[in-house]
């Protein structure tokens, strides 16, 4: 759409504004548009989809054990739990993030979403093994096998319960409560109310089979409704050349002169930017944000655990690889779509001025984030829109399933195990099923501050976390998985000094925002010269330092805080005594299954049971 011209959409809003465009207009930005009968149908199916395979999963699988509740049995084959790695990483934040991103910046933002695809192979090829050998069903739980002791497993089990509650789960809800309150015009609470209800019944009785299973179904509708509404968004712009032509001259009509606010970005279309000047630097991306995503694709427990679920190392890897191709996708179906909403609605997705942007959409720093559930109204027709909004609920309902049931494993085998470590393996299922339901009363309580937050300080909050939060677990995961001699002196001191550097960096950000277009910038000097992606290779770098000094002072880890729980050490012989004395209540059949040596298996597993699934570990070449 050239310059200047209108889409019809907008022109018909701007016409019913009830002031003249030379006054700050009150534009109507979701014109008041209802679900039709065919809308409505394609919900109702979806839920009913939705319920059906949840029931279909509990009756499947052994929901009575720790195991089957909290792993799905160990039985998972690659396809679902490549869907469900997928699910889980793509919530409804990313719909709307990255829509925002690609309106306000280009398509930078997908660097974090390619960045994964590398990260997530790393996990299946390097980390799964040694999880596998460790036989641990926590990330916390490696860590306190690794290391000894009790202070890390638990410090780390608050941390990851910490930001599962209050960026996760927040970020998520805020992206699906500005589609469906704005968009739709649905009561915010009784929508999210009923969503989270629904979510916490099947994932309260399936446990992670039916989250995986229904996780596989989420994805096949997200990916026909994006899919579907990138085909509609590229139409309408004139293709991908259209949108190279067009998004340049995607500027809003009011804006300060003399300013480059409202403009977009000179380098848009590149990834790889500017080190010194620009959004994403090029050294940044390539290592900065490298290190949150080992963080999050290799020790997070939502990934790792339905990685675990997998029936064996193959099916595991299979995953990976699925997954991996998937993170293609968000350029093309998010970021992109993103663009074109700004091309087409260049007013309302590219405020510039604080005061206009606060009336379209109520945030004053821009309304980028309005870009996706824009065009799903504008573009799409009856069906579609309903099929669409399956879509935002079906993002939003997997990525909370996934961190409900996380959360609750992680809660049950690292906190209450500890403080009651005699409990039978009914009481921890009980545990785990009322913590989901907690969880689920927490979420509901959290939906004004979601509200309040207006969304833009939620995604700086999420960032925040992952670059000041989640570097120095990572550098200790990695050095206690591929460095023998790292101890739990170390390791715990390079957490404590990497998370006290990291929380006062967060701090000093929310003391002290990033200024608005056009204004002065005062923050301190370490917050205007140093970009958090830089910071997050700082952290890394104090927190590798620490745990490398500390443990070389220190005494060297006993013999069994290294068997079986590094990639130099996984093939090691089972202790007799880890079957008999078993930490975990699965069975001993159970146990010796869970540390068979994870890279062995391909030379032993024929021998050992040839009538068995597990005897195909590597034959299919992943």
């Amino acid at each position: 759409m050239p310059r200047g011209s209108t889409h019809p959409a907008q022109g018909a809003m701007e016409s019913t504004s009830s002031t003249p465009s030379s006054v700050t207009p009150q534009w109507d930005v979701f014109p008041q548009k209802t679900l039709g009968p065919i809308d409505i149908t394609i919900l109702v199916l979806y839920f009913v989809f939705v319920l059906a395979v949840g029931l279909w999963s509990m009756w499947k699988t052994q929901r009575s054990t720790v195991k089957g509740y909290f792993l799905a049995g160990g039985q998972m084959v690659w396809w679902p739990v490549g869907a469900s790695l997928f699910a889980s990483n793509v919530g409804s934040g990313h719909f709307i993030g990255l829509a925002g991103s690609g309106a306000a910046s280009g398509i930078a933002a997908t660097a974090y979403e390619w960045n994964g695809m590398f990260s997530v192979l790393v996990l299946a090829w390097l980390f799964l093994p040694i999880y596998i050998a460790a036989g641990v069903t926590t990330m916390p739980e490696y860590l306190q096998k690794r290391f000894g002791g009790k202070r890390i497993q638990i410090f780390l089990a608050i941390l990851y319960l910490f930001i599962y509650i209050f960026t996760k789960i927040s970020v998520d809800m805020y992206a699906g409560a500005l589609f469906i309150q704005q968009a739709l015009h649905w009561d915010l609470y009784i929508a999210v109310a009923g969503l989270l209800a629904i979510t916490a019944v099947y994932t309260v009785a399936g446990g992670l089979a039916a989250v995986i299973y229904t996780d596989a179904l989420q994805t096949l509708i997200m990916l026909i409704g994006a899919i579907s509404l990138m085909v509609f968004s590229f139409v309408e712009v004139g293709g991908l050349e259209g949108l190279q032509a067009k998004y340049f001259d995607a500027i809003p009509s009011t804006r300060k002169e003399n300013s480059s606010c409202g403009l977009p970005r000179e380098d848009a279309f590149h990834i790889f930017r500017d080190p010194v000047n620009s959004d994403l630097p090029w050294p940044g991306v390539l290592v900065g944000m490298t290190i949150p995503s080992l963080w999050y694709w290799c020790t997070d427990q939502v990934i790792v655990q339905r990685s675990l679920a997998a029936k064996n190392l193959s099916h595991a890897k299979g995953g990976s690889l699925m997954t991996s191709y998937l993170k293609i996708l968000p350029l093309f179906m998010m970021v992109m779509p993103g663009m074109i909403s700004r091309v087409l609605f260049p007013d309302l997705v590219a405020c510039a001025e604080p005061e206009i942007c606060q009336k379209i959409c109520g945030n004053p720093s821009g309304c980028s984030d309005i870009a996706y559930p824009k065009l799903v109204i504008e573009l799409l027709p009856v069906g579609l829109r309903g099929l669409m909004m399956a879509v935002m609920i079906a993002a939003l309902m997997s990525s909370l399933t996934s961190i409900f049931n996380s959360a609750s494993t992680i809660f049950t085998m690292d906190l209450w195990k500890h403080f009651r470590p005699r409990c039978s393996e009914w009481e921890l299922m009980i545990v785990g099923r009322v913590f989901v339901l907690l969880l689920t009363v927490v979420s509901i309580l959290w939906i004004p501050l979601v509200q309040a937050g207006q969304g833009g300080q939620l995604f700086i909050y999420i960032q925040s976390i992952s670059s000041y939060l989640q570097p120095p677990v990572a550098m200790v995961f990695i050095l206690g998985c591929f460095w023998k001699r790292a101890n739990e002196k170390g390791a715990f001191w390079g957490l404590v000094l990497g998370l006290l550097m990291g929380v006062i960096r967060m701090v000093l950000d929310f003391i002290f925002p990033e200024p608005q277009c056009g204004e002065r910038d005062t923050r301190p000097g370490v917050l205007r010269y140093m970009h958090y992606l830089y910071f997050s290779m700082v952290l890394a770098a104090a927190s590798t330092l620490t745990v490398l000094l500390v443990s070389l002072l220190t005494e060297p880890p006993s013999e069994e805080m290294i068997s079986r729980l590094t990639w130099f050490t996984r093939g090691d012989p089972p202790a007799k005594k880890d079957l008999s004395v078993s930490t975990s209540p699965d069975t001993a059949k159970g146990a010796r299954e869970a540390e068979r040596p994870a890279l062995q298996i391909d030379i032993s597993i024929a021998s050992e049971n040839s009538t068995n699934d597990n005897k195909l570990m590597f034959s299919d070449g992943l």
